[in-house]
């Protein structure tokens, strides 16, 4: 929030920034089993069970917090508004960076991810009538949202993804394409460690905008994780803020209502960059840091070197085994999950 103000783009002209409201209980059981929500206020109240362990809560990865349940109430509150806003017409993209836990599962919790704000508010969408598509960009593949809709012709979900041994969640390779009724609305690009921009953008473009152009959703829902950057701890590839820039202006270009969620990313500083960077692109708005060269200036993200990383390539077998793995699992989409939607390759 920072950085968007300091680069003019919270209060320019066409922006407005909303006061969401936290999502009732009814919202959360769009997804979320009773049982599940109960232990979650419990949580809230800073009790702990065995049965709530077994559900995740109160593990390393979630653990019990005070007030947890309106937290996780606020963020489905949040993400549903920016949906409302999309879909009435009052905006024609939002973003919610607290948004994106796409790890949770209906009665569990894992991956940071307490709730699916996610899987709500795509169920939400699509009981409206709606046609629906979700573009996960994070570095991590959303297994509760695949998990959610594998059966689903409404719901088409796109995940790009690192996918190597040990790698969580261990799931999202790229023959998981929806079983029943849903086969091909599942689509999985899984990514070999040390890909960077160039890779990356060029396997999303052959894969992306010809889905969405043949499934033709009247909203995109899309997960916009910077944890893909080469500087994240807890990921192996090497994307600059360049090729996530590129991706989301593409994401712009392809989606006339979008709906952008923050997701991961774990090296905070240049995520924020990262995000203020897709805001611009989400309000069509080039940043501009109004503060470039003063002394005593905020000293935080693009005060020292600015909002854009240099280029960064990987060379050597590195680079070919990444090239090599998104070209296999490219051609392995265009031939058995373009002809199911009637997508064109480019």
């Amino acid at each position: 929030m920072e950085l968007c103000n300091r680069h003019g783009l919270l209060y320019a002209v066409g922006v407005s920034r909303p006061d969401p409201q936290p999502a009732d209980l009814d919202m959360l059981r769009l997804f979320h089993d009773d049982e599940y929500l109960n232990m979650l206020v419990r949580a809230g109240r800073c009790e702990h069970d065995l049965d709530m362990l077994a559900v995740g809560l109160g593990s390393p990865d979630c653990p019990v917090l005070p007030g947890l349940d309106g937290f996780c109430r606020g963020v489905a509150g949040a993400t549903l508004l920016a949906a409302d806003l999309v879909t009435t017409g009052a905006v024609d993209r939002a973003f919610n960076p607290v948004g994106g836990l796409h790890h949770g599962g209906p009665g569990h919790a894992e991956g940071f991810c307490y709730i699916n704000d996610v899987a709500i508010v795509l169920t939400h969408l699509r009981n409206q009538g709606l046609r629906v598509a979700f573009v996960d960009i994070d570095a991590h593949h959303p297994n509760g949202v695949q998990d959610a809709f594998y059966d689903d012709d409404r719901v088409l979900v796109i995940s790009l993804h690192e996918f190597e041994d040990g790698f969580y969640p261990g799931t999202g390779r790229c023959s998981e394409i929806g079983v029943g009724a849903g086969l091909g609305y599942t689509v999985n690009l899984p990514l070999a460690g040390r890909t960077d921009d160039e890779v990356y953008v060029a396997a999303f473009e052959h894969v992306v905008p010809p889905l969405l152009e043949a499934f033709a959703p009247d909203v995109v829902v899309a997960e916009i994780g910077a944890d893909t950057l080469i500087s994240d701890p807890l990921t192996h590839l090497r994307l600059t803020s360049n090729g996530y820039e590129a991706v989301v202006k593409r994401l712009c270009d392809c989606a006339p209502k979008l709906v952008a969620l923050g997701g991961g990313g774990y090296d905070v500083y240049r995520t924020a960059n990262c995000w203020t960077l897709a805001f611009g692109a989400l309000c069509e708005l080039e940043p501009e840091d109004e503060f470039a060269g003063l002394v005593g200036g905020m000293m935080y993200g693009s005060a020292i070197g600015g909002l854009r990383d240099p280029e960064i390539r990987t060379t050597g077998p590195a680079k070919d085994n990444a090239l090599a793995t998104a070209e296999e699992h490219v051609r392995r989409i265009q031939s058995q999950v373009f002809p199911l939607l009637g997508a064109v390759a480019p």
